[in-house]
């Protein structure tokens, strides 16, 4: 009876943020509504690498090629087929599927090929930046996939954003204040599914394989097999975020998949806490929205602020900032708990 009673109230304290997040938009305005969105779709690639990374001990730079091989396939999509609901989703699911599938692939050739440690990272880097120096060099009409033009460097824009049937032969158009609710609600079942996974037999396994790969593999676990599947779900969700920011702002670039951009997860992710998923969710949402703050005096401040900050994480707080906080006052409440009176 206590342990139900324990789980009901860490239930409940879990619930609250998303509960907020659902009510902001009451207390603000629309624009602040929609930045705030832009904030939380760069949560699903950050919720990505806490999955490979914190999870599975597997350091990529690669969120940001699943992102915008993600965000081309809404685009080219979108722009081929209308502005119809059917043809917004099919996107949508045309991003996943595609950033699933050179997940895959990318991850078959690295976890079967042996690739480990730090030559993860720098694979998974290159193939980000081949893939940008690639479509930064697709301007010009013979550059086109049906009638969406991939325009080089200037990107693809003018995508039609998501939408839902409505009365009749009319669509609802998901923009504002409906299209932040959508991503409240993807994030939160993104977030309850993660936190499933990691709970379950294949969580587990992970853990060992990522604490301890050759005992895990001496058990009987396919490590590859294991580091594979966590590659491919990290994968996914950064196809999410590809997805969901090309439909927010109804264009992408090449820059969305270049070196600074591929160490902007990396960041939020040290920063926040790779072993914690609500963190690292809360803590992206943050620095990205002080990082938007900032840009408005120049981006160069942001990526100094950034890159202090990561600085400081790295010699002070390797957990990060949230959960060596949570550590400190854990330690002084039993230190004033064991303190005589």
């Amino acid at each position: 009876m206590n342990t139900f009673s324990g789980f009901g109230r860490v239930s409940v304290w879990r619930a609250i943020p998303w509960v907020l997040a659902l009510l902001l938009p009451l207390v603000i305005d629309e624009v602040a509504v929609g930045n705030l969105a832009y904030c939380l779709v760069w949560a699903f690639s950050a919720l990505g690498l806490a999955l490979m990374w914190g999870h599975g001990g597997i350091l990529s730079f690669g969120q940001t090629a699943f992102f915008g091989v993600a965000g081309y396939t809404f685009g080219v999509i979108t722009l081929n087929f209308g502005d119809t609901w059917v043809s917004s989703w099919g996107g949508v699911f045309g991003g996943l599927l595609l950033s699933v599938l050179l997940a895959f692939v990318l991850g078959y050739m690295i976890f079967y090929g042996r690739i480990r440690g730090v030559f993860i990272g720098i694979l998974t880097l290159s193939v980000t930046l081949v893939l940008e120096t690639f479509m930064a060099q697709t301007a010009g009409p013979k550059w086109a996939i049906g009638e969406a033009r991939l325009n080089g460097y200037n990107g693809m824009s003018g995508m039609p954003p998501l939408s839902i049937p409505w009365s009749g032969d009319d669509v609802f158009y998901l923009e504002g204040t409906s299209f932040y609710y959508v991503v409240v609600v993807l994030l939160a079942l993104a977030y309850i599914l993660s936190r499933r996974l990691l709970q379950s037999k294949f969580g587990l396994s992970l853990a060992a394989v990522r604490e301890n790969p050759q005992r895990a593999e001496m058990l009987g676990i396919d490590i590859r097999r294991q580091q594979m599947l966590v590659f491919v779900a990290g994968g996914a969700l950064a196809g999410m975020s590809g997805v969901l920011y090309t439909a927010w702002g109804s264009y992408i670039t090449p820059s969305s998949m270049g070196l600074t951009s591929a160490a902007m997860p990396v960041i939020w992710v040290a920063t926040s806490g790779r072993k914690s998923l609500g963190g690292v969710i809360l803590g992206t949402t943050l620095l990205v929205w002080l990082s938007q703050a900032l840009a408005i005096y120049g981006s160069q401040y942001a990526l100094i602020l950034l890159g202090a900050i990561l600085l400081f994480v790295v010699l002070a707080a390797p957990q990060g900032l949230g959960p060596t906080l949570m550590a400190y006052v854990r330690n002084v409440g039993a230190f004033h708990r064991r303190k005589p009176a």
